[in-house]
């Protein structure tokens, strides 16, 4: 690797740092940039994946005040996160590249109309009684954390857009602390995926430590910005994503 590659693997993992803190997609600025300097694809996402882990964890510091009073959710969610993303992990090593190219845009298109319209159908499921009254979202969350942490330790790109929607949804609960538990779920399914590749996979250390330093100082810019967001911004922003993973993962 050059020493301009080195530049351009640091600055996007900066990048996706950020725009994991904030929504979500990070992968989709990183994982390019790795294929570009000339890294074979499932060691790009190894490499990639292992990197992101600091960066997880910055931006899960950064929203530590939304994180207060969360602890029994996370507990119950994380457990979810952690074994989805261990077997998302083994099936990237033993599955074909492509396994999941198909589902993974109309799984992101859901999560986004769930983004848009999360805060008409939760007035809408309320007038009938219906709405969420558990602060943990109940089985129907926590299968689909599962769900997402399996794709999220396969693959990840757009995970952090998959988990806003299902929680936006099924939580009763402001978008930041919302955004705030997302970070550390998807924290969780990169961290377990990235050891279980320490063991079964081959590693770029190179452009996982470079992408390490980047997400770690882009983990704690996402969160500055983020926490600023009113909920419509945020809301909107992940839409624009979202809809760009989309069109990325489809192209």
């Amino acid at each position: 690797m050059s020493p301009w590659e080195a530049v351009g693997v640091f600055a996007a993992g900066a990048g996706a740092g950020t725009i994991n803190t904030v929504v979500g997609s990070g992968t989709l600025i990183t994982f390019p940039v790795l294929l570009a300097v000339g890294l074979p694809p499932i060691t790009a996402n190894v490499s990639n994946t292992l990197g992101l882990v600091p960066g997880s964890l910055s931006g899960a510091l950064g929203y530590r005040a939304e994180l207060q009073g969360q602890r029994p959710r996370l507990l119950r969610l994380g457990g979810a996160a952690l074994l989805g993303g261990l077997l998302g992990a083994i099936l990237l090593l033993v599955l074909p590249s492509g396994a999941f190219k198909a589902i993974v845009p109309v799984l992101i298109g859901i999560a986004l109309l769930l983004v848009v319209l999360q805060p008409r159908l939760a007035r809408y499921l309320a007038a009938r009684g219906r709405g969420p009254d558990r602060a943990d979202g109940g089985v129907a969350l926590l299968a689909g954390v599962f769900g997402t942490g399996v794709y999220g330790g396969y693959f990840g790109a757009a995970q952090g857009v998959l988990l806003l929607g299902l929680m936006g949804l099924l939580l009763d609960d402001d978008l930041q602390r919302i955004n705030a538990t997302k970070n550390v779920l998807a924290g969780l399914v990169n961290g377990v995926a990235a050891v279980f590749f320490l063991f079964a996979a081959s590693i770029d250390w190179t452009a996982a430590l470079l992408i390490a330093a980047g997400s770690v100082i882009g983990g704690q810019i996402g969160a500055r910005v983020g926490r600023r967001l009113p909920p419509v911004a945020l809301r909107g922003l992940i839409v624009v994503v979202g809809l760009v993973a989309m069109a990325k993962l489809l192209l």
